[in-house]
């Protein structure tokens, strides 16, 4: 005869704390992690709070952890052989970044308006570390081994700009999400398009992807082709040399 109780599986340490660190994960991507709880990870993992702190010292610690976990796989989504046009394999990479962006949702947005949310200086060297890789992902796609300043600019730049694209696609979503991502990846042309005015190394690229870019495909399969790369902008003297 049974008595009706059910009795919990007893957890090894190693799964408990997956366990909590997947259940802070799914709280922190539906809510800003600032106003999560405690408590509310202890509920939603079916344990008791103290037992959430045998595991871990406090929420700061948990949620470095979370990042780490989350930043290690946005890194991973940046990974793209350099084979065929630059063009495609950005597009292939916008994808899987806002596929990251919206299975995240307030736990992105939360730690690209500051990582501090939670005052936690390893959360920042973290998404720091997710900057530097995407940095390096992208030289390797052009092919840059010693950037020069202008190159260093425009892909930082670029980087910047597809954070803030997706924290404004988060909170309004007015803008198609294929749009945005191919508008990112010829906001990336016209970066280095612009800058080739200025120095020749940015010139030298921006004919290089000129060369093997027949045209990025938009959703609605219309395409728009590389910009033509301008003439150097001619030295100007200052009045103190002149």
């Amino acid at each position: 005869m049974t008595t009706g109780v059910v009795r919990r599986r007893r957890m090894g340490v190693e799964e408990r704390r997956e366990q909590l660190i997947a259940v802070a994960q799914e709280l922190f991507s539906q809510r800003p992690p600032a106003e999560v709880s405690i408590d509310d990870i202890a509920t939603a993992a079916g344990i008791s709070r103290p037992l959430v702190y045998h595991y871990f010292p406090g929420k700061h610690s948990l949620y470095d952890e979370v990042v780490r976990r989350a930043a290690d796989e946005l890194t991973g989504r940046f990974a793209e052989p350099r084979e065929g046009p630059l063009g495609a394999r950005l597009l292939r990479v916008m994808g899987r970044f806002f596929d990251f962006v919206a299975d995240h949702g307030p736990g992105f947005e939360a730690l690209l308006r500051g990582s501090s949310t939670l005052g936690s200086e390893c959360a920042t060297a973290t998404i720091d570390e997710v900057r530097r890789s995407a940095y390096d992902h992208m030289l390797a796609h052009l092919g840059v081994t010693a950037p020069g300043p202008r190159v260093t600019l425009a892909v930082r730049s670029w980087i910047h700009l597809a954070e803030m694209a997706a924290l404004a696609w988060l909170a309004n979503r007015d803008i198609p999400r294929a749009e945005l991502e191919l508008q990112l990846v010829h906001d990336f042309m016209a970066l280095v398009t612009v800058s080739a005015a200025y120095d020749e190394e940015c010139a030298a690229l921006a004919r290089e992807i000129a060369a093997h870019e027949p045209s990025v495909a938009c959703a609605d399969h219309t395409a728009v082709a590389p910009a033509p790369v301008p003439a150097p902008v001619p030295a100007v003297s200052s009045p103190a040399t002149a």
